[in-house]
């Protein structure tokens, strides 16, 4: 088994938290996204959409896609369940990384890839979506901190794989200049506990 990374980029960043909280320790190659290595021949292979971190599997199986890759380690390793017990929590957690995952994650991405540096040249930027994108994960930010003034973490009062994906997404949002503003304290104060956790280390 081997778990192609990134150490630079939030999806694999994901996995690593997932993983660190698992306990599990997997051997790591690392892809030099900076130099498109990703975007070679024998990667796309792996992953056709070039994208990590993709698991390769002992029996030469390749898993993309960081969720999905959390899905096998929750699968393999039950304990702790970060995706939640039981139906009703089970669905919770499904509902609100999903939200975490398109309403956060993602608009923090798209502002990154059409305003950043490190994309130009790379993908056909749009500053003005961009902006459009660095409005919205603003919103978010604000909605979100509302929605923590009632329960300690994302999706509810247990520790879950959405507070990883809302953590990610929290983190990576500094390098287009979005940050928690300083009346967001709900926001600030689960940020700080997550911030915390040996695993947002990893």
């Amino acid at each position: 088994m081997k778990l192609y990374d990134s150490s630079i980029a939030p999806n694999p960043r994901r996995v690593r938290i997932f993983l660190a909280e698992k306990g599990v320790s997997v051997p790591v190659e690392q892809v030099d996204i900076a130099k498109a290595v990703n975007r070679q021949p024998e990667f796309l292979a792996k992953n056709p959409f070039g994208g990590v971190p993709v698991l390769e599997l002992d029996d030469g199986t390749f898993v993309a896609e960081s969720i999905a890759i959390c899905r096998y380690f929750e699968a393999t390793h039950p304990r702790p369940a970060l995706f939640g017990e039981g139906a009703k929590q089970i669905a919770l957690v499904e509902m609100w990384q999903r939200r975490m995952e398109l309403g956060l994650l993602s608009p923090v991405a798209m502002c990154f890839q059409h305003t950043s540096e490190f994309f130009k040249g790379r993908i056909p930027q749009v500053a003005e979506w961009g902006e459009l994108n660095r409005k919205g994960a603003l919103t978010r930010l604000a909605w979100l901190d509302g929605e923590l003034a009632s329960r300690k973490y994302v999706a509810g009062d247990s520790y879950s794989v959405a507070d990883i994906t809302a953590q990610v997404a929290v983190d990576f949002a500094r390098a287009s200049q979005i940050r928690i503003l300083p009346e967001q304290k709900n926001l600030a104060r689960w940020h700080a506990e997550l911030s915390a956790r040996p695993s947002a280390k990893a």
